[in-house]
């Protein structure tokens, strides 16, 4: 399916990320620039949101309108309060620093849940990675207003972009791993708040040029859909989003926009919800109306059409 798409900003350096509506502007993540970024859609300005940012990748709000970062820079999951200073909700795991956070979903009960992956990119090269595994952690609220951190999947070799679905149910995650399995997963959330025995909703292959990029960032539609920033024109076929039901059937592809040639994320975002926004490595923000869809968020409010 062809769609008509417009950039609205950028090209910055390079990889742009973490696309999150607040209400009235559409946030993301200049990641080299350390800074967070806010296109306004009624005017066709893209300001600076934050500075000094640390290289904080994915963003996102909880059901009271409070800004969550994953501070690869600052290997910590962090929140921007509204007076401009940052607060540090979780470092450790255990007593050992984090590998260098990613991407984060945020749950009704106020539960982060992110990736922890390794990119040494991020950080001061003095830094070394103290945490082997790659798995999906989560940083849960105290009454005491402390947070706890814990290691929620115990099978994953490599992880990107994760989602709640909106029942609440199930955890989706993006199983990445450079000499292994590129997968798009779903966990059930059980009633204890462990996971489950995953499946498979959709696995990337490889071609003789190697293994296609699978899936980077992810967001919801209002009907449940997974909609997935995935592929580059390295193998597999190009790159474009996708769009999944629940249970993996792929209901649509959108190529990318001739310069785009690795999305990196999206979300939905304008009054409505009508709007998808995609990021890239090429520091791209780029939108369109042309999906018929709409998004799915927890905050803000959406607008009736």
């Amino acid at each position: 399916m062809e769609l008509e798409w417009e950039h609205v900003a950028g090209p910055f350096s390079r990889l742009t990320e973490g696309p999150a509506w607040d209400g009235n502007k559409l946030l993301f993540t200049y990641i080299p620039g350390n800074q967070i970024l806010a296109y306004d859609p009624e005017t066709g300005d893209c300001t600076v949101y934050r500075e000094n940012t640390n290289h904080t990748n994915g963003l996102a709000f909880d059901m009271d309108g409070r800004l969550y970062g994953c501070c690869s820079g600052g290997r910590s999951i962090v929140r921007f309060e509204p007076d401009g200073g940052t607060t540090t909700i979780v470092d450790t795991l255990d007593g050992q620093p984090l590998n260098t956070p990613n991407d984060l979903a945020i749950d009704r009960q106020g539960r982060i849940w992110f990736s922890n992956p390794w990119n040494a990119g991020n950080i001061d090269p003095s830094e070394q990675q103290v945490i082997a595994r790659k798995d999906i952690l989560r940083a849960d609220p105290q009454p005491d207003g402390t947070w706890t951190c814990q290691q929620m999947t115990f099978d994953t070799t490599g992880t990107n972009g994760l989602l709640i679905s909106p029942d609440q149910r199930s955890l989706y995650i993006i199983q990445t791993d450079p000499d292994g399995d590129r997968e798009l997963r779903s966990y059930p959330i059980l009633d204890d708040g462990t996971l489950g025995e995953y499946i498979v909703l959709h696995q990337f292959g490889r071609d003789h040029r190697g293994p296609q990029r699978g899936i980077d960032g992810m967001c919801l539609d209002s009907e449940g859909n997974i909609v997935g920033a995935a592929g580059n024109w390295v193998s597999g076929p190009g790159p474009m989003i996708y769009v999944w039901t629940p249970t993996g059937r792929v209901l649509e592809t959108y190529p990318m926009p001739v310069g785009v040639e690795g999305p990196t994320n999206c979300a939905f975002g304008d009054y409505d919800q009508g709007t998808l926004y995609v990021t890239s490595g090429q520091g791209h923000l780029i939108r369109t109306r042309d999906t018929g869809r709409r998004g799915w968020i927890m905050w803000p409010p959406v607008r009736s059409l």
